[in-house]
């Protein structure tokens, strides 16, 4: 017998503390000591779906939205595709009320098949093709940001219809901005409509967005006096930072919505312009805590213990082991394979004690079916 079973009350104390800023919403211990999210233990998960296996918190996912939207009322808020583009992702958002930001063809008709409607959809892309920019307009995808002259003539080139565009600018480094600014407004279809910036990948420090709100706010002034057209919205785009490891700073959302009303009022002022409607684009901010990746540590010829994960591990790791590594739900999926397998792990929801399949384990017969010749 031992000291758990003959006094239950130490099981508390003796379960590790899951730090809050990095583990899912949902996340708890059950009385056996076993983690869970979603009610649902992970072991279980990996059992029936093996590993290593992505586990999404769906409840997490919707409570980073409402956060974004109770925090920036008067704001709105587009999830950036790319750190998870998926059916369900894009369902669960578009419920919430945020629309979805994507970067390619492919991503755009993800969003549609996930019930999001185009006219919530906003397309930027560094690489955006003559077919890709069609089948946007087509499909009449709300914005489409344009990042130079040529991208704006492309553009121009494939619209049959009115179509909205913001204009992509680097604050203080943009040289081809009044070029890019005359082609769109000298092309009969697009509509520009405001401005759009991407400031970093991983912003924790809010001051940040002080000086290129001003900057662009300036810009949109300029464009009222040189070309008599007033901008409506400014999109600060995304990469508002997370913590992986406890301690890490992230971005204060709080902090973040004082600072561009303080910034708004004194540029807009300043300037003499009329406030417009902020939008931003959080991409890891919703995706990055609601998930969790379970790894199977397993033995190598010499005898060690190996897990393959970016990530200090315990010191008592032993063969058979499971091991979650929290903060993986965006640009994991998206961008790589673990485990250096070949396959990619399938996404697996949970929410209310169920566990769902979104996307199966990719197989080798998947990847041979895309073999066409030798």
């Amino acid at each position: 017998m031992t000291l758990l079973e003959i006094f239950p009350s130490l099981r508390g104390a003796m379960t590790p503390r899951l730090d809050p800023a990095l583990w899912p919403i949902s996340t708890r211990h059950d009385q056996s000591g076993r983690i869970c999210i979603g009610d649902v233990v992970l072991e279980d998960i990996a059992d029936q779906y093996g590993t290593p296996t992505y586990v999404i918190d769906e409840s997490d996912v919707r409570h980073r939205c409402r956060t974004y939207r109770e925090i920036f009322p008067d704001s709105e808020i587009v999830y950036a595709g790319k750190a998870l583009m998926i059916r369900a992702m894009a369902k669960w958002v578009s419920e919430e009320g945020l629309g979805v930001g994507v970067c390619s063809a492919g991503e755009l008709s993800i969003a549609i098949a996930g019930g999001v409607k185009p006219s919530r959809i906003i397309l930027h892309s560094n690489t955006k093709t003559a077919s890709e920019l069609r089948t946007a307009a087509k499909a009449g995808v709300g914005r489409i940001v344009i990042d130079s002259p040529s991208d704006a003539a492309l553009l121009a080139s494939v619209c049959t219809h009115s179509q909205k565009v913001l204009i992509h600018v680097t604050p203080g480094a943009d040289t081809e901005f009044e070029d890019t600014v005359a082609t769109v407004k000298n092309a009969a279809h697009l509509r520009l409509i405001g401005l759009h910036c991407q400031l970093g990948s991983h912003i924790t420090d809010p001051e940040r967005f002080r000086s290129a709100i001003g900057t662009m706010i300036g810009q949109m002034a300029d464009i009222r006096r040189t070309r008599n057209m007033i901008l409506t919205e400014l999109d600060l785009g995304g990469g508002h930072g997370i913590a992986y490891r406890p301690g890490d700073a992230q971005l204060d959302l709080t902090r973040l919505a004082r600072v561009v009303d303080e910034s708004l009022d004194d540029a807009c002022i300043r300037n003499r312009f009329p406030r417009p409607k902020i939008v931003f684009e959080p991409g890891r901010a919703i995706a990055a805590r609601a998930g969790v990746t379970l790894h199977l540590a397993q033995s190598t010829s010499d005898g060690r213990t190996f897990v393959s994960v970016g990530a200090r591990l315990p010191a008592d790791l032993r063969e058979g082991d499971l091991v979650g590594v929290p903060g993986t739900g965006a640009y994991h999926h998206s961008m790589t394979s673990t485990d250096n397998r070949v396959c990619r792990p399938p996404v697996i929801a949970v929410l209310g004690g169920v566990a769902r399949p979104l996307i199966r384990r990719e197989s080798i017969d998947d990847l041979l079916a895309r073999e066409v010749g030798v």
